[in-house]
This record gives C-alpha cells, structure tokens and sequence, in this order.
C-alpha cells in the first residue's frame, strides 16, 4: 500500500522490479495493523468499547485521510481519540522501541504549488521581439526567498524550496513559458496561509515587472499534526507499561538524554494530520533499523531496509493501547 516511484536498489530477495518500492515502510504499517487486528480479535471479549483500524491510503500524495474522513471515517459510531505509528529507518536504538509524541505540533503542514510563467516565445538573437519567461522566473525565485528571510520572525519555522524550474527545448531561442514547482512546509497555521499568500502575490507582482504573467496552483497538501496532550502522556505510560523503559521513551525523555546537545528536527509531513485536526490524535515512531546493524539509509532511499523484528512491538502497541485507553475512558 502507498508505495513510492523509485527504483528498489536493496537487493533483498523479495525486492520491487517494477520502478516503485516501500520506500517509506508504509507496507510495515499495513502488516503491524493487521497483526494488531488479530490480537484484537483474540481478546474481543475484553474490549471495552469499539476500535477502529485505519488503512491509510495515499499518504505519500497527501489525499488518503482526507478522503477518508469525508467517506465517514470518524463516525458510525464517531471516533473519540487516535492513534498512528510510523516505522523509522536508521535510529539509534533496538528495533521495536517506541518514542511518543511530545503534546503539540509533531509535523508540518506541507503544500505543494506550481508557478506557470508566460511570455512570448521568440529567437534567440532578438529578445526585444518577445517577453522571456525564464527571466521572470529566476527573479521569482530569488524572490520568494525573501519571505523567509524578511517576513517571518525568528522562531517562525518554515522552509519554502523550489524544486523543479523547466523551460524551452532550444538554446538559441527564448521559450514561450516556464513552469516552477515546489513546496512548503511550516508549523504553524497562520504562518502557512502569510506564505501561500505572499507566495501569490510575489510570483504575479515580479512577473509583470517583466512583462511577463504568472499563475499560481495549489496542488495536494495537508495541515500540521497536532498531538493531544491528555494522550500524549496516556500513550507514554501504556508504552513504558508494555515494553518497558528501555525500550519506550517520550520526546522529551530524548532531550534530556541528549544532554542538551542540538539535535535535528525530522520535518516530514504526515497525512494522518486530517485526523489529527478532528479528534485528540497521538503520533508514534517506532525503531525499525539500527544503523550498527547496517541498516544506515532514511526513509526515500532506493536502498532503505527496514528491520522486521519491529513488526511485532508495532502490532501489540496499537492493540495494546487502544484497549487500554478503553479501558479508562469508557
């Protein structure tokens, strides 16, 4: 499910040959739930209410919560909390450990957009004869740079990258158009809708400066994540219940391990944030590749592997903590 359009180069015995793999372990969440399902229904007896299992379609494109959400998702019977883990490739510690969510925002909004520049296309050697799109472009993106560093404050964090600028077929001539493509991420809702509007208004407004037109499309995206903090500390006590302390820890556990050493800050966006915007919701990570163990690429790496004996922890966290929370909410 929701694999990726890269060449698998693992050479595992069960590798991709079609020019998509898992590169992201998606096909480790859709193993661990069922695993979790049966579990479940070992102890149905023993449920205190009802539990829902979601298989996520099309994270990777932004479109798989939503829709399920608008196809009644989180009603009949409505949904109270939730509960999502994602496999991690190449952490520190033993496969299966489980690191909860700090309450608050855990991942980024993310949006993508495409800049369409038109101007008139002409020969090379009489530019006065025609409007160049690829200048009015370069200049856009120089510009949109300025957002970041003139406009958000400090602790705004946000990054906006372009990623895609094609043009033209010819080097002896000027093109009729120029199509940009990038995306945005950000932490924050109101620094999310300044940037998609100055990102407007800057790509139309340096257009004509030269001469030029600029539209602006939005394509699929999602908002942050946000991690509730009654379940934050509800998910890190059932975690530290099931598997110990050695083995699940909080964000802030990490932190304090970490002596206050800066560390970096993962800025994936996750889909699951839909659902984190509709009921109190809880993000898991859970260690699926210890780099000592030659498990040393991230997640999008045409040779990411992920470790198998992290299935097991995944599936009796989900089990475990959806009949635990049951247990005292109901």
């Amino acid at each position: 499910m929701d694999a990726l359009p890269i060449e698998e180069e693992t050479e595992e015995d069960f590798a991709s040959v079609n020019g998509c793999m898992h590169a992201c372990g998606h096909d480790m969440h859709t193993a661990m739930l069922l695993g979790a399902a049966k579990l479940l229904k070992m102890h149905e007896e023993e449920i205190e209410g009802t539990v829902k299992l979601m298989f996520q379609p099309a994270e990777e494109i932004f479109e798989g919560s939503r829709n399920m959400i608008e196809s009644g998702l989180l009603n009949d019977p409505d949904v109270d909390a939730a509960l999502m883990v994602h496999v991690t490739a190449g952490m520190p510690f033993e496969a299966g450990t489980v690191v909860v969510a700090d309450a608050g925002v855990s991942a980024p909004a993310a949006d993508y957009f495409e800049i369409r520049v038109q101007g008139t296309g002409c020969h090379g050697s009489m530019p006065n004869m025609g409007v160049d799109p690829l200048n009015a472009a370069a200049h856009i993106l120089l510009a949109l740079q300025e957002i970041h560093s003139r406009e958000l404050a400090m602790d705004d964090r946000a990054v906006l990258t372009v990623g895609t600028l094609h043009a033209g077929t010819a080097a002896n001539a000027i093109p009729d158009a120029a199509v940009m493509g990038g995306s945005i991420r950000t932490f924050d809702e109101e620094v999310r809708s300044l940037i998609k509007e100055r990102l407007v208004q800057i790509a139309e407004g340096t257009a004509k400066v030269f001469r030029a037109e600029a539209k602006v499309t939005f394509g699929s995206g999602c908002p942050t994540l946000v991690n509730d903090q009654e379940l934050s500390a509800c998910a890190e006590t059932y975690a530290k219940e099931l598997l110990g302390r050695n083995r699940a820890f909080s964000v802030r556990d990490l932190n304090a391990m970490s002596k206050g050493q800066k560390s970096s800050k993962a800025a994936g966006s996750e889909d699951f944030a839909y659902v984190s915007q509709e009921v109190p919701s809880i993000m898991l990570a859970l260690a699926a590749g210890q780099p000592e163990k030659g498990y040393v690429y991230p997640q999008h790496h045409p040779k990411v592997r992920f470790d198998e004996d992290a299935l097991v922890n995944g599936s009796a966290v989900y089990a475990y903590m959806a009949m635990r929370w049951l247990s005292e909410h109901r």
